[in-house]
């Protein structure tokens, strides 16, 4: 807010505005900077695979049959705020791993919490929590965890 009243300072347009005006513009300043920093903490807690993807950018000109008012639904979030689970399938490259960041990005813009785990990962991890002892508190920070985006891509299977 400092800074935004600084600007307003050094602005001659502002000077011309009532306190209220003033006061309502350093008030929006101060909401959209905690919401920028809200959803950098977010986008930073996820662990996107694709911190870039999101929704806008979706190439739609290909082939992939999506359907583009499934695709608006998922955007809205009434998936996430009903609670529903989602599955992504298809073959191998048509963009799975990238739709659910893509995804994952609009749960965090709609500040839901959210995580992106390799499923060959979290089993690892579950493993050693397992002999640590720490299983149970390993759950407990999942389940804290909104939107949860299990990717499972499997090892690669060595053919003897």
């Amino acid at each position: 807010m400092a800074r935004a009243l600084e600007e307003q300072w050094t602005l001659p347009a502002s000077h011309s505005l009532s306190f209220d005006e003033r006061l309502g513009l350093l008030l929006d300043r101060e909401l959209a900077w905690r919401d920028d920093k809200r959803l950098e903490r977010l986008r930073k807690q996820a662990k996107l695979k694709y911190a870039g993807a999101c929704l806008e950018d979706l190439d739609r000109r290909r082939g992939r049959a999506l359907d583009e008012r499934l695709i608006a639904t998922l955007a809205s979030g009434d998936w996430l705020r009903q609670r529903h689970n989602l599955l992504l399938t298809g073959p191998t490259g048509v963009g799975k791993t990238w739709l659910s960041c893509a995804l994952g990005h609009q749960a965090c813009r709609q500040g839901y919490s959210t995580l992106y785990l390799r499923t060959p990962r979290l089993l690892e991890q579950l493993r050693i929590a397992h002999g640590d002892g720490s299983f149970g508190r390993t759950l407990q920070q999942l389940a804290k965890v909104d939107v949860l985006l299990l990717d499972l891509c499997c090892a690669p299977s060595y053919v003897e």
